[in-house]
């Protein structure tokens, strides 16, 4: 069963590279979905490719590396055909809450012994 490797691109990222690079590759016209919006020029893109071994996971997953690349997603037993927007962006979400992010570190007060005879009344 082959498997698809979804990424997240920057915004100066170029959608037309990462196309052909995939393609001079190997990689079919048919392997790999590029999702724009209307404004693709100055938004972020995602692109999802088609592996079906390791050795093409690691090529997509370098290729997608050298064009700016900033998360990706590896959805298992999954084809390209099953990979519509609204269905990979729905288990992007999903892994998204699953995922235990870093919380903003926590100042601890020092334990103090309260009033003490000093203390005039």
């Amino acid at each position: 069963m082959s498997h698809i490797l979804a990424g997240l691109f920057e915004r100066h990222s170029d959608y037309k590279r990462l196309e052909n690079e995939l393609e001079t590759s190997g990689f079919e016209n048919s392997d790999y979905i590029v999702y724009l919006t209307e404004d693709h020029h100055h938004s972020q893109y995602m692109a999802s490719v088609e592996v079906k071994d390791k050795e093409q996971t690691q090529k997509a997953h370098d290729i997608f590396h050298q064009n700016s690349v900033l998360k990706t997603y590896l959805f298992e037993n999954m084809s390209i055909g099953d990979a519509s927007y609204n269905n990979v962006k729905k288990y992007i979400d999903a892994r998204s809450k699953a995922e235990i992010h870093t919380s903003p570190d926590v100042r601890k007060k020092a334990q103090h012994n309260g009033m003490d005879s000093e203390v005039k009344f």
